[in-house]
């Protein structure tokens, strides 16, 4: 059967309570660093032109319908000409992205300060929790768990007796690590530099071949059917009106 503890409030003026202010502090910290060590990058016209092609082709495949069939497909041959289409990539033009990234000194000069200021924190902060906190138990959830939280909220605790609801310091630190962008985002804006998730999410869409992205819409609109919706307009409204009056 677990065993019920009694944490002393010492534990919470001196482990629990510093813990969470530095893990608050460090973020704050490491959002105003990444800020300055930031560099300005003048975004690529040609890559800024595809991105507007495609969102174009999006809206047209979005409201095929709402316009004659001659004009949607005078705007699909002019997106989707095999000659001078918009959206047409020859074979020989494709480039690689990643091998256009490494040959980038500052995009790759800018991945590592992201690098550096999102591990070079997160060690030193692990390092001072082990060395000072390790061994504490410094709170309680306040309802029932299963077993198998024991591994994520008692790391540091080699105690099988221990009721699962206790948080061992180490496990406090992971769970203000991962559990406090929503405070962040209060505090620092939704576009801040300490959500490490967006950063791996950022991280993991360098290389992307805008090429693709092209062919992938070229393919996407030329198998697009038009279905006018002006002749079905009249009962189509009929039908809401009757909705609406009933």
């Amino acid at each position: 059967m677990a065993e019920d503890l009694v944490l002393d409030t010492a534990i919470r003026d001196w482990v629990l309570i510093p813990l969470s202010v530095v893990m608050v502090l460090i973020g704050v910290l490491r959002h105003f660093v990444s800020k300055l060590m930031r560099t300005s990058q003048v975004p690529d016209a040609k890559i800024v032109k595809e991105g507007q092609v495609m969102l174009r082709a999006r809206n047209l495949r979005a409201s095929a319908n709402f316009i004659p069939l001659k004009a949607f497909r005078a705007r699909k041959v002019y997106f989707c000409n095999e000659e001078n289409g918009l959206l047409f990539v020859p074979k020989g033009q494709a480039q690689n992205p990643q091998a256009q990234m490494l040959s980038d000194p500052n995009m790759a000069m800018d991945m590592m300060k992201k690098n550096l200021s999102m591990i070079i924190p997160q060690t030193l902060t692990f390092a001072w929790v082990n060395f000072f906190f390790s061994g504490f138990v410094a709170a309680k959830i306040p309802f029932p768990l299963t077993q198998r939280f024991r591994s994520m909220l008692q790391n540091g605790i080699d105690l099988s007796t221990v009721d699962v609801s206790y948080v061992s310091s180490r496990s406090w630190y992971f769970l203000n690590l991962f559990g406090l962008r929503g405070l962040f985002s209060l505090i620092l804006g939704e576009e801040n530099a300490v959500d490490d998730t967006q950063r791996m999410m950022q991280m993991s869409g360098f290389g992307f071949d805008p090429s693709k992205g092209l062919s992938a819409e070229k393919d996407n609109l030329d198998i697009t059917q038009h279905d006018w919706a002006l002749p079905t307009l009249e009962q189509r409204a009929e039908a809401v009106l009757k909705k609406l009056v009933s």
